[in-house]
């Protein structure tokens, strides 16, 4: 019997490697010289060519070395399935799981399990709001706390999971452009309090560590300092574009759950991310219910019914990638921020326009102000921009609507308010050329006279 539990452990993940407390991430001994910006270029080569792609933060990328490691992975299992599911799978798993410990320093590593993205993350922690109202935890007036521009399947699983149990939610607006950290933290102060009118209890806050749309870096230690002073019972930080793109150390962070996507700054394969979990809980499980149900997420997340579990296998082989790099990822994470920074303010300086936070409040990602000209008056106009300048220039780049609010936080330029935004992402795949191409391509359109409601969908 003894040895039956042992087997069924292993399989399931529950072996460690010795080290696997250590809090500090080993890193391979990086190469006698750096990667060359020719082999960075090669590591991309099968991206299309002549494009400008410059929206890395929606789905990411993957250099051909990782790909070769997934590929490796997939055939290793078609050529066994039966050896692959009972003897490599789960210690394959634990071991990535081990790595991204060691790089969120997390306590343990039964604090990380790896599920497909944010999103089921975000399920995984509304279902367990929902859960405790069936055992008379949750009150009507009771609260769910998060900024207005959350990411919209949060919001959904916020309307899934929250709405018909009678909790309420209140929407911080973030203020936008933003000037300065202590804006967030005012904005977000009046919505907790909002939360508690009427005897209500803040149950969970959910925050961004870096909004998708509008994209700033928020100030998660100090909002989750605020929640515990003001009693939330349980912070969930989103950091979909948090790991690759700045640090992510959970402890000094000090939320009850975080997330972030490995697919879009940390080079996997669609779909993994992590979600860290404070603690231990026996009412947090993984939505999709399976034979491991019960035996806690880290278990539930590594088998969830028959797929392809090849992007949760080759964290190792991410690692040796980002390692090729002078700083390894810390070196990639100043590289993108300072190429994105160069790159919004050239563009800003172009167009007469502003960039849509201080450089310091960015990460990999920057909002630069498109000239009021051009007339971005709905999200519809943003939405005919971003097909004009796919079809028309091959340029992929996120357009962005924002609404006047007639205070003196709305922008100007020579020729009036400004409420178009691009949001330009970098990575190390990009090259000067292509947000030139950008830059060109908005002055092309103001010198022919054309507005975005002119413009043809794709």
């Amino acid at each position: 019997m003894e040895n039956e539990i042992d087997t069924d452990a292993h399989r399931n993940g529950a072996v460690e490697s010795p080290d696997s407390n250590h809090h500090t991430a080993k890193k391979p001994k990086l190469a006698t010289l750096p990667i060359s910006e020719p082999s960075i270029l090669d590591e991309f080569s099968h991206h299309q060519r002549g494009v400008a792609r410059i929206n890395n933060g929606s789905f990411g990328s993957c250099p051909r070395s990782v790909l070769a490691a997934q590929t490796a992975w997939q055939l290793r299992f078609l050529q066994q399935p039966d050896d692959f599911f009972f003897n490599v799978l789960r210690p394959a798993i634990l071991r990535s799981r081990t790595a991204i410990k060691d790089i969120i320093n997390a306590d343990h590593v039964d604090r990380v399990s790896l599920v497909d993205n944010a999103t089921t993350a975000a399920a995984i922690v509304l279902q367990q709001i929902s859960r405790r109202s069936a055992q008379g935890h949750f009150q009507p007036n009771d609260t769910v706390i998060m900024f207005h521009c959350a990411y919209q399947a949060v919001k959904k699983s916020i309307e899934a999971y929250v709405t018909p149990i009678g909790g309420s939610v209140v929407e911080v607006q973030l203020p936008f452009p933003v000037r300065s950290n202590e804006e967030i933290v005012s904005e977000f102060k009046k919505g907790l309090e909002k939360g508690k009118l009427n005897g209500g209890k803040v149950r969970l806050a959910i925050i961004d560590h870096i909004t998708s749309m509008p994209s700033v870096v928020l100030p998660v230690r100090e909002l989750i300092k605020i929640c515990r002073e003001q009693g939330v019972e349980q912070v969930f930080v989103d950091g979909a574009h948090a790991i690759g793109s700045v640090r992510v150390d959970v402890k000094e962070i000090g939320a009850d759950f975080y997330v972030s996507n490995l697919y879009k700054w940390f080079f996997s394969p669609p779909s993994v991310a992590f979600l860290y979990c404070k603690n231990n809980s026996n009412d947090v499980h993984h939505p999709i219910v399976s034979q491991e149900y019960g035996k806690g997420l880290p278990f539930e997340s590594a088998w969830v019914g028959m797929r392809d579990y090849s992007p949760q296998l080759v964290v190792p082989s991410i690692l040796e990638f980002v390692n090729r790099f002078e700083g390894g990822i810390d070196g990639i994470m100043k590289r993108n921020h300072d190429g994105v920074v160069k790159m919004g303010s050239m563009l800003k300086e172009s167009w007469g326009t502003v960039l849509g936070s201080p450089p310091e409040m960015c990460a990999s990602m920057i909002m630069v102000g498109l000239p009021s000209r051009l007339c971005v008056k709905s999200d519809d106009d943003a939405l005919r921009l971003r097909s004009y300048l796919r079809v028309y220039h091959a340029i992929e780049v996120l357009v962005y609507y924002q609404a006047l609010r007639n205070d003196d936080r709305d922008p100007r330029d020579k020729d009036g308010f400004i409420t178009g935004y691009v949001r330009i992402s970098h990575q190390i795949y990009n090259t000067v050329d292509d947000y030139h191409r950008l830059k060109t391509a908005i002055n092309q359109l103001l010198d022919d006279g054309k507005v975005c409601s002119g413009l043809l969908k794709e």
